[in-house]
């Protein structure tokens, strides 16, 4: 029996690391997301030219930019590798 137990933080690590995102999935996610970065501030132009009148807008302005950013950090490397 093994001594590991699932709430030991070693055991999870351990299960993380080994079932990782394939590389055969990693790429066309990171395309999706360069791409996204790419198209979403013209989403951002089209509220800002709308107007932030209501804090649903101010919401979700606040939304797409963190998305955004998401977005870059995950695309960033595409079409370097």
């Amino acid at each position: 029996m093994s001594s590991s137990s699932i709430t030991d933080p070693g055991f999870l690590r351990e299960t993380l690391s080994r079932h990782s995102l394939p590389q055969s999935l990693a790429q066309p996610v990171k395309r999706v997301s360069f791409w996204a970065a790419i198209i979403l501030p013209f989403m951002h132009l089209s509220l800002l030219i709308a107007g932030l009148d209501s804090p649903s807008m101010i919401l979700a302005f606040a939304a797409l930019v963190a998305l955004n950013i998401c977005a870059l950090y995950v695309g960033h490397t595409y079409g370097h590798e």
